[in-house]
């Protein structure tokens, strides 16, 4: 793989490493140095790598040095997982903005394609814009998933910025966005102009309290997600310990955690991202980092593979009469995760080619046995029809 843009971790960590437990994910990740060059990529399941480019970001003087986060996660031990992991190290920011957008849209269409998944540790949020231009030549609608505090729409007529790239994403060709998904955010931090466009495109939103309330319940947003981004904003400042990220409210260690499980145990996501991280952080902020990443890694370790046909087959079926609608659910006897089914439109042109299944919760069956139709079932329909 020629991608000459990525710099080598530095000779500083090779040195930490070597002192460290021979069972650490450090001692035993595949690494990109100076001396031996980018890894071989063979067998490897998930793949980190830094993006120091934060020019469109509010502070872009702090630009992002990910030495100290890779020295926490190295000294971390794996779980039981058969997982083989490499850090191909950072794309440095190119000439201009745009030449990175296009050096990570490189890398991660190149990972996909190879059936690894991208971790991506990034500067300013963004970068999200070019991890979604990865998927232009997939052939495929996504889905994504954004973890933040605002929604990032902006204004799809000016320069795109950390909050405004969804407007991008959205307008943009080629057109590949499904459907969009903000989870976390806190409504004081987004124009009512915003929600109410939230609410025409039929995207989802989800409330900081509504998610903290019972986080379960997202389990079934990531599931159908294909990318997954993360603000380290969206973390309240006392579980980050720094004064940039300076909102009291927000995820605390343990939540944060449990939602890049959540993405890392879908069988759909096929790229994450970690975003605003800015300048060096401290111990206590690097090494809840650290452990975001190692959750979702402990995610992708435990997938059951329920996304392929096969596995469709053995699921029980459910129909549920309301109205002049019959909806279809089903549920898997192995996770006991359901899905609801969206009919598949003959009349419009669409890339969802045929019946697909959207992830959702047992509340969701047991509400429709009630005669009350699941919001995600009708947004993702009236998409499909629009």
């Amino acid at each position: 793989m020629e991608f000459d843009f990525l710099s080598p971790v530095n000779d500083e960590l090779l040195d930490e490493i070597k002192s460290l437990n021979p069972q650490t994910i450090g001692a035993n990740i595949r690494l990109h140095t100076d001396r031996s060059g980018i890894p071989e990529l063979e067998g490897v399941n998930v793949a980190i790598f830094g993006v120091r480019e934060n020019r469109r970001a509010e502070r872009p003087e702090n630009k992002p040095d990910f030495s100290n986060l890779r020295k926490q996660f190295y000294g971390l031990f794996p779980g039981n997982w058969k997982l083989k992991l490499a850090d191909l190290g950072d794309i440095e920011p190119g000439a201009t903005v745009e030449d990175t957008y296009f050096a990570v849209q490189n890398l991660v269409e190149s990972l996909i394609k190879q059936d690894i998944i991208p971790i991506i540790l990034g500067g300013g949020q963004d970068l999200i814009y070019a991890q979604y231009r990865a998927y232009d030549n997939l052939d495929q609608m996504v889905n994504l998933v954004n973890i933040d505090k605002r929604f990032d729409l902006g204004d799809a007529e000016k320069m795109i910025s950390n909050q405004s790239y969804v407007g991008k994403i959205v307008v943009d060709q080629p057109y590949n966005l499904f459907n969009y998904s903000a989870v976390g955010y806190q409504t004081y931090f987004n124009s009512q102009d915003e929600i109410e466009l939230m609410e025409r495109l039929f995207f989802e939103a989800y409330r900081l309290g509504e998610v903290t309330s019972d986080i379960a319940l997202m389990e079934p947003i990531f599931r159908s997600a294909n990318i997954v981004g993360m603000d380290l904003g969206a973390i309240d400042s006392a579980a980050m310990n720094s004064a940039y990220f300076n909102s009291p409210n927000g995820f605390n260690g343990r939540e944060i955690c449990a939602l890049s499980r959540y993405a890392g145990i879908s069988d759909k996501v096929s790229s994450f991202g970690v975003y605003e991280y800015q300048g060096n952080l401290g111990d206590l902020a690097n090494m809840l980092v650290a452990q975001i990443i190692w959750y979702f890694i402990e995610g992708v370790n435990y997938r059951t593979n329920e996304n392929t046909i096969s596995a469709k087959k053995e699921f029980t079926k459910y129909q549920v009469p309301i109205d002049d609608e019959i909806l279809v659910f089903f549920k898997s006897p192995v996770s006991g995760r359901w899905w609801i089914e969206i009919p598949f439109l003959s009349n419009v042109n669409t890339k969802l080619k045929r019946h697909t299944l959207l992830p959702c919760s047992e509340e969701d069956y047991l509400e429709a046995c009630n005669q009350v139709i699941p919001e995600r079932w009708y947004k993702a329909k009236r998409k499909n029809e629009v």
